[in-house]
């Protein structure tokens, strides 16, 4: 039995719009001011940053492409020429061979530490300021409930295919 399709009323399609068009936009004005700025693009930066926060700024190639959302062939290619670049290194995980880790280097560091500043204003520039203080709030809820949903329907309605950073 065929069901007809649940179309988006007028004010869903609106948003719908809206999320593409600033998430489009907002993607390409965030890698411009970057490579301008640092000469990374934005998910370099957010690969770097990542390694930033962990301890001993060190990850595993596993949860690295986790928390990116990143196929594992992906990040490896990123993390290699970030690697010949000086801005991160690799090494395998003690006790486990198979497993690698991607480290941040002080040079890594280095461009983080010089790239933040502009980075952290643009964003704040074409996203924060233009907001009310109840807006980011409602920014944050929206962005967490759409994020566990999409968490959730790739658990339970993707035949049992694990998501593209969780493949082996």
């Amino acid at each position: 039995m065929t069901t007809s399709p649940r179309w988006l009323n007028s004010e869903e399609q609106r948003a719908w719009l809206a999320y593409i068009d600033f998430s489009t936009l907002l993607a390409d004005h965030l890698n411009r001011q970057l490579r301008r700025d640092a000469g990374v693009t934005h998910s370099d930066y957010s690969l770097l940053a990542r390694l930033s926060a962990a301890p001993d700024r060190t990850l595993t190639m596993s949860e690295l492409a986790e928390r990116l959302k990143v196929t594992r062939s992906r990040l490896t290619h990123a993390v290699t020429r970030l690697q010949q670049a000086g801005y991160v290194s690799r090494r395998d995980a003690p006790g486990n061979r198979r497993n690698q880790l991607a480290v941040l280097t002080a040079q890594g560091q280095t461009l983080l530490d010089r790239a933040a500043p502009g980075h952290v204003e643009a964003v704040r520039r074409v996203v924060f300021d233009v907001l009310t203080p109840e807006q980011v709030r409602h920014f944050a809820e929206i962005g967490e409930t759409i994020n566990s949903a999409l968490q959730f329907a790739d658990t339970t309605e993707n035949d049992h295919e694990p998501l593209p950073w969780r493949r082996r």
